[in-house]
């Protein structure tokens, strides 16, 4: 079953600011998160995050510096998924993520 991925305002900015690399790998599991679902164990270090119902994350690859993407099932019913931080592992912030 598909679902819609959309960046809010900061995660596009965060992506338009990425290498081209890993702006293609972002396409890249933006579109296995569209067709399987936000649960995406196949890439590096994917987890829900802890204290944050619906919260899930991955790295983008296992290279240095390290790219983290967070996104969150914003509304089951109709099947939408936000992503909501795109950059380096040591500037997230998971506390302050929404």
């Amino acid at each position: 079953m598909g679902r819609t991925v959309q960046f809010t305002g900061k995660a596009r900015k965060q992506k338009e600011q990425l290498p081209e690399r890993w702006q293609a790998l972002l396409d890249a599991l933006r579109r296995d998160i569209e067709v399987n679902g936000p649960v995406v164990p196949s890439w590096p270090n994917y987890g829900k995050l802890k204290g944050k119902p619906g919260y899930h994350h991955c790295h983008l690859d296992k290279s240095k510096p390290r790219y983290v993407v967070v996104w969150k099932v914003a509304e089951n019913a109709i099947q939408l998924v936000e992503v909501r931080y795109v950059g380096t592992h040591e500037k997230a912030d998971y506390g302050k993520i929404r």
